[in-house]
C-alpha cells in the first residue's frame, strides 16, 4: 500500500479521504495517515477517524520517500499554494480517482489530479496537475484543462475547449464545443460559456458575460496556510 497525507482538513479533504476509502474496496491500495493543516485549532482533532497531523512541519519531522500527498481544498489558489509548498519540501504527489468515474484510456493526468464519483471523461483529455473534476461533471473529447482548476459538481465540458491555468468553473456551468476560458477567471453556477471568455475576470449568466475583472494571479493574496 502507499502512504498519503491529504494537505488540508475541511470539507472537500475529508472527501477526498472517502474516495480513497472507496478506492480501497476492490484491493487495498491507499494508507491514508491523516491530514496536514496549518490552523492549530485543528492540531490532534480526530475527522472521519483520521487525525489531524500538523501543519507543515510534520513533513520535516517525518521524512519518508515513498509517501505521497494530494491536495485537500477547491479554491484554485488554495491548490496551488499548497502544491507549491509541497514541492519546495520535495514531497510526491499521487492521484486521486474514484472507481465510479469512467476515464478513457486516452487520457494525460497530472500530478495531483482529482477525479470524483460519477465523472465521465471520454478521450484525448489532458488534465494538468491539481485538477479537481468533481462529483457528475463530464468532459468531451480533445479537452485541455489547465493546472489548479476547479471543475465543481455537475458540469458539462463540451469537446474541444481550452480551459487556462486556475479556471473556477462554478456548479452546473456548461461550456460549448470548441470555446476557451482564459487563466484564473471564475464561471457562475449554472453559467453556459457560449463565447470565449478572457483572463482574469468572473463571467456569470446564461449566456455567460463578464461582470467583474480581477487582479492577475501574481497579484492575488494567496494563503499559505490553511486549506479550506
Amino acid at each position: 500500500m502507499t502512504d498519503v497525507v491529504i494537505l488540508g482538513a475541511g470539507g472537500l479533504a475529508r472527501e477526498i479521504f472517502g474516495l480513497f476509502e472507496d478506492a480501497n474496496l476492490d484491493a487495498k491500495k491507499w494508507n491514508v495517515l491523516g491530514f496536514v493543516d496549518d490552523s492549530p485549532a485543528l492540531h490532534g482533532v480526530i475527522q472521519c477517524g483520521l487525525p489531524v497531523l500538523g501543519g507543515f512541519e510534520w513533513f520535516e519531522r517525518h521524512p519518508d520517500n515513498n509517501l505521497r500527498v494530494i491536495c485537500g481544498t477547491g479554491s484554485p489558489t488554495s491548490r496551488r499554494a499548497l502544491a507549491e509548498r509541497a514541492a519546495a519540501l520535495s514531497l510526491q504527489f499521487c492521484q486521486a480517482i474514484h472507481p465510479s468515474a469512467r476515464i478513457s484510456r486516452w487520457m494525460e493526468l497530472g500530478p495531483g489530479a482529482v477525479v470524483t464519483a460519477g465523472c465521465i471523461l471520454t478521450t484525448q483529455i489532458t488534465l494538468g496537475a491539481h485538477v479537481l473534476v468533481n462529483l457528475n461533471s463530464t468532459i468531451g473529447h480533445d479537452c485541455a484543462i489547465g493546472p489548479y482548476c476547479n471543475i465543481n459538481p455537475g458540469c458539462c465540458i463540451s469537446g474541444n475547449v481550452k480551459m487556462g491555468e486556475g479556471v473556477d468553473l462554478g456548479t452546473g456551468a456548461s461550456i460549448i464545443q470548441g470555446k476557451q476560458v482564459g487563466e484564473w477567471s471564475v464561471i457562475g453556477a449554472g453559467a453556459v460559456v457560449t463565447e470565449d471568455i478572457p483572463a482574469h475576470v468572473t463571467a456569470v449568466g446564461i449566456p455567460c458575460r463578464v461582470i467583474k475583472r480581477h487582479p492577475a494571479y501574481a497579484t492575488l493574496s494567496v494563503p499559505s496556510g490553511r486549506a479550506n
